[in-house]
């Protein structure tokens, strides 16, 4: 855990992956995120164990909850009634930030908004992490990164090959971890103002303004050039076939990144083993292998169809442009370059189960996270009100009443 935020407490009310793998990050930087839960029902994605998403068994470890609430604090908290919500406001008091998925309408319903917060703490940095944005006919609809992110901001559309029946789906949280950087990164940059100028900012990032920003070649160069001017490819029609995937003897791939074709063929063709490709007359240069790309794809094909990945792994590691082995998730945790940077952090839980996490792409100074384990529900619910100097007479009538964990 690094110490880049070491004094910033970070309160979350959040659910689900977006915008508490925000408050993860931030936890990673070295802040003291308190994640406050529903004394009951938690953050919802605890109960996706129970789908069968999971492996069963007494060392089952949700990796869905780990992954993006690690490093926190957990507080059972239920704000909606008025001691619940009190001992919230006693949190924001003493808190640098307030972090929230949740949506308008519960956030006005729980009064957790921003005037509310900001009535009881005005220097707090109040940040929302929303589907659609905080205006707009949608702003009060909410949003997964399965339907806004993939779906509506075009991310789906883009990534699905011209042939397909379907559009292609995404992977579990995709959007959500990639957008809660820049929610961390907007945090960031709102305390560092706030330290100069007193002001402390509201933040917003959404699913589809993410989306929009990963996409954003694309929409851009449609409105200059109107319909869709960037070009859908497939293996056999790329117009530089020094940029593409292909196929292995094992049904693996290796991908190219040659993108200065020239500068970089005669080196391919030698680390290929078709130094007689070099002086081809119809590959001679990029304009050659534009008007030929078809031929060359298919003689590239054939080339690597002869070796095996690992084969090709070895063979390329001196080539001087850039290429990299199509990985499996699994053979990640393996890779020499992810250990040598310490991006997979090995931590342990309570129960002695070890297992990886992997850490957030910001490193200081050249140094790797020590990540801690996401906290149980309401881990650290006495710990923290004790913090704020509740005794244990009013925690028992809060436990009671079903206010307090």
């Amino acid at each position: 855990m690094a110490n880049t935020l070491a004094g910033i407490r970070v309160l979350e009310v959040a659910s689900w992956t977006f915008v508490p793998a925000a408050g993860a990050v931030l936890a990673d930087w070295g802040a003291d995120v308190i994640k406050v839960e529903h004394p009951v029902m938690g953050d919802p994605q605890r109960g996706l164990i129970s789908m069968g998403l999971i492996p069963g068994g007494d060392s089952a470890v949700n990796y869905i909850i780990e992954q993006p609430n690690r490093g926190k604090r957990s507080v059972g908290l239920d704000i909606g009634t008025e001691h619940g919500r009190d001992l919230l406001y006693k949190l924001a008091e003493g808190s640098d930030v307030f972090l929230t998925s949740f949506l308008p309408s519960v956030r006005q319903r729980l009064k957790i908004d921003v005037d509310d917060i900001r009535s009881v703490n005005p220097n707090i940095v109040y940040a929302r992490g929303t589907g659609q944005g905080p205006k707009g006919p949608d702003a009060g609809k909410g949003g997964y990164d399965g339907a806004v992110y993939w779906g509506r901001a075009g991310i789906s559309e883009a990534l699905t090959p011209a042939c397909a029946e379907f559009p292609i789906g995404g992977r579990a949280a995709f959007g959500d971890l990639a957008g809660a950087v820049a929610i961390a990164g907007g945090i960031t940059a709102a305390l560092l103002k706030r330290e100069r100028t007193g002001e402390a900012p509201l933040v917003d990032v959404s699913l589809l303004g993410f989306g929009m920003w990963q996409l954003s070649p694309d929409i851009v160069a449609s409105g200059l050039y109107g319909g869709d001017p960037m070009p859908k490819f497939d293996h056999k029609t790329s117009p530089n076939p020094l940029v593409g995937t292909y196929k292995t003897a094992d049904d693996r791939f290796v991908t190219l990144m040659l993108l200065q074709s020239d500068r970089f063929w005669p080196d391919l063709c030698e680390h290929i083993g078709r130094a007689d490709l070099v002086d081809d007359e119809r590959f001679a240069d990029a304009g050659a292998r534009f008007n030929n790309h078809r031929e060359l794809i298919d003689v590239l094909d054939e080339t690597f169809g002869r070796r095996t990945l690992a084969d090709w792994t070895d063979a390329l590691q001196t080539l001087k442009g850039v290429w990299a082995p199509m990985q499996r998730a699994n053979e990640l945790v393996d890779d020499p370059q992810v250990e040598a940077n310490g991006y997979l952090a090995r931590v342990t839980k309570d129960a002695g189960v070890e297992y990886d996490l992997v850490a957030n792409p910001v490193q200081f100074d050249e140094t790797a996270d020590e990540l801690v384990p996401a906290p149980e529900h309401g881990q650290h619910t006495e710990e923290i009100l004790l913090e704020l100097g509740i005794g244990w007479d009013e925690i028992a009538e809060g436990k009671g009443s079903g206010a307090i964990l």
